[in-house]
């Protein structure tokens, strides 16, 4: 309960991670499990709090943890208690094998390449990290523009869990209606691979009954980035269903359970009306959904 933006790792011995953005929007917590039902129950740990000022010390925002290069990182975004809205990206690294347990650096803000002079300039958050054929790669959004401010999905490779080893590529923007609701919005990447395909997940509009999820799709084997390489959905993959109360759908991650079967993971309301901003109504709480495979592309069913 209370936990936006949602993000559950399996680790190859078999046990989960979980973290989440907290209300207060002030640390980071992970939880463990040998079992993905044990996470509900699991005794929350806070690995890093949020500074008194300056950077990192206001909006603490979706969090992910993921194993990479031999180390545990988590990637997060956070502002400034003087100027709220500074958001940039920054990386944590866990000085041991166990990431609940051992202690947790700061590497930092992310660093972008060299000859790369937009990336991290300005509002950038939810970040997030895939490997295909070897190849590390990060995902994503930031805003641009000036009078209304655009957020963007980009993608770039990783030189190492810290720093990008190529300058952005332009992912997607948003092109259509039900991306525009409230704000300008794709944000909240989340990959996953199918057979010889991979796609990538997204949520789109302001973070009220609107937000809803789109998806684009690439080949494994094709130059991922290049974006003529994605297929980008016309219509939102998931969006609210007020039959089943459930609203603002989205900010998802994937795993999977047990059996190996895949897994949806993502927060929402069971309410439509929120008082005041959307942004600190507390309830969006994380849920599950199993995904549906069909034709080699996935589907999500609200109503399972």
């Amino acid at each position: 309960m209370q936990r936006a933006d949602p993000y559950v790792y399996r680790h190859t011995d078999g046990r989960y991670y979980f973290t989440a953005s907290v209300p207060e929007y002030d640390r980071i917590v992970l939880r463990s499990s040998d079992t993905l039902a044990g996470l509900c129950e699991a005794q929350e740990k806070t690995v890093w709090t949020k500074h008194h000022s300056g950077p990192q010390s206001k909006h603490i925002w979706a969090p992910e943890l993921h194993f990479l290069f031999g180390r545990w990182y988590i990637y997060y975004a956070a502002g400034e208690a003087e100027d709220p809205w500074k958001i940039r990206p920054y990386v944590l690294e866990c000085e041991g094998g166990d990431p609940m347990g051992d202690k947790w650096q700061e590497l930092g803000m992310m660093r972008a390449h060299k000859d790369d002079e937009f990336s991290f300039r300005a509002f950038s958050l939810d970040a997030t990290t895939f490997e295909v054929n070897g190849t590390h790669y990060f995902v994503w959004a930031e805003k641009v523009g000036v009078g209304r401010q655009i957020s963007n999905l980009y993608i770039a490779r990783l030189r190492s869990a810290g720093e990008l080893d190529t300058v952005q590529v332009l992912l997607t923007t948003p092109d259509y209606d039900w991306e525009r609701h409230g704000f300008w919005v794709n944000e909240g990447p989340a990959a996953i691979k199918h057979g010889d395909d991979i796609f990538l997940t997204y949520s789109a509009s302001d973070t009220g009954e609107n937000y809803c999820m789109g998806m684009l799709c690439a080949s494994l084997s094709s130059d991922l980035l290049d974006p003529a390489s994605w297929k980008k959905e016309r219509y939102p993959v998931l969006k609210s269903d007020s039959s089943l109360s459930i609203f603002g759908p989205g900010h998802n991650s994937f795993t999977v359970d047990e059996k190996g079967n895949d897994i949806l993971v993502y927060h929402a309301r069971t309410y439509a009306q929120i008082q005041g901003d959307p942004l600190y109504d507390p309830n969006r709480h994380a849920m599950l959904m199993p995904v549906r495979w069909e034709g080699g592309r996935p589907v999500f069913d609200i109503t399972v």
